[in-house]
């Protein structure tokens, strides 16, 4: 047996901000409040699906650095340069992380500050289906 990934937890100061932020990126939906704390996931699916959902915490504490954990992205349904200006039209914005000009992807930031990258190739979007919690 083995464990899987069902739930990521941000730490954040606007957790509305952020899970709009995010759930425009990934095409997710709110699925809901819990003491504050908003949970988005794919649509039709929730917690426990193939994809993770994300839980954004609030917290007054500020991001210090560079994040030891970051998540890359890949387009689904168009170019990585297409997808690029989606999310920056989105509210991200490039950051520098000392990657140089020759790598392959994108080193964007969310509306927060937190590190993602924008890879290059194209990857199938997950099917939804229907599970409960």
């Amino acid at each position: 047996m083995a464990c899987r990934i069902t739930q990521l937890l941000i730490d954040c100061a606007d957790p509305q901000r952020l899970g709009d932020f995010w759930c425009e990126v990934l095409g997710y939906v709110e699925l809901g409040w819990e003491d504050g704390a908003l949970e988005i996931g794919p649509p039709g699916i929730g917690f426990g699906g193939p994809q993770p959902t994300l839980m954004f915490i609030p917290s007054i504490e500020p991001k210090r650095g560079k994040l030891r954990m970051h998540f890359d992205v890949n387009p689904t349904d168009r170019d990585q340069d297409a997808e690029l200006e989606r999310l920056l039209a989105a509210g991200a914005r490039r950051v520098d992380i000392g990657q140089t000009d020759a790598v392959p992807w994108h080193v964007l930031a969310d509306p927060e500050g937190n590190e993602f990258c924008l890879l290059r190739h194209p990857v199938e979007a997950v099917e939804s289906h229907q599970t409960t919690r």
